[in-house]
């Protein structure tokens, strides 16, 4: 059986502090505006089976997604309004370029996208992946209330600043090569999201924390 590590171990809290005081000093990690070229599409559909985990690719490249729920073998799925999650593949290759060993999937997002600046788009906007799949964006950014270890190796994490969250509002089939389209720009809110969501992230951006 293996053993727990002993909660006062002078090694793993020697590692823990210099990680802290790296992710103290190193700048935030941002993707520039010109980063994104297009056409804009789906590069990798991704699910876990349970929450808090790294997500994988789908192995035959394709999915469907359930109107009002999410990604149908995806843990995050469900009634609310996070039901899936998008990163852009400019955003990992930010992250990349700071040393880290990460890929599509890594940071938790549903769909890796390219060719798009998702964070451009105000709250409301509703994209159409592929054919059929109608999204909403309900979320820009996340509050994460435990730091992570990409957080600690990196001096910041991507996720929080430039991962988007969805509702789906007509659910069908995708397909990773996908083209992602804007059909309609809305006034920067969302009805699905709820109140004390929004306050929580402006808080933190005002906060400088986001």
């Amino acid at each position: 059986m293996p053993q727990d590590h002993p909660t006062d171990n002078p090694i793993l809290n020697a590692a823990k502090h210099e990680l802290a005081e790296r992710a103290q000093t190193a700048a935030p990690l941002r993707t520039a505006n010109d980063a994104y070229n297009g056409p804009a599409r789906i590069v990798s559909i991704n699910t876990s089976k349970h929450k808090g985990t790294r997500k994988s690719p789908v192995a035959d490249g394709h999915d469907t997604v359930i109107e009002q729920f999410g990604l149908a073998s995806d843990a995050h799925a469900g009634h609310w309004h996070r039901q899936v999650s998008f990163l852009a593949a400019e955003s990992i290759q930010t992250a990349q370029a700071r040393g880290l060993d990460v890929h599509e999937g890594d940071f938790g997002e549903n769909f890796t996208t390219q060719g798009i600046n998702l964070l451009s788009l105000p709250l409301g906007t509703q994209l159409k992946l592929g054919s059929d799949v109608l999204v909403e964006i309900s979320q820009i950014g996340k509050v994460c209330h435990t730091r992570c270890a990409i957080y600690y190796l990196a001096g910041d994490c991507i996720f929080p600043h430039e991962g988007i969250f969805g509702v789906v509002l007509k659910g069908g089939e995708v397909h990773t090569g996908d083209d992602i389209q804007v059909v309609k720009l809305d006034d920067g809110s969302c009805s699905f999201t709820p109140a004390e969501a929004l306050e929580e992230i402006e808080q933190a951006r005002q906060e400088g924390t986001l």
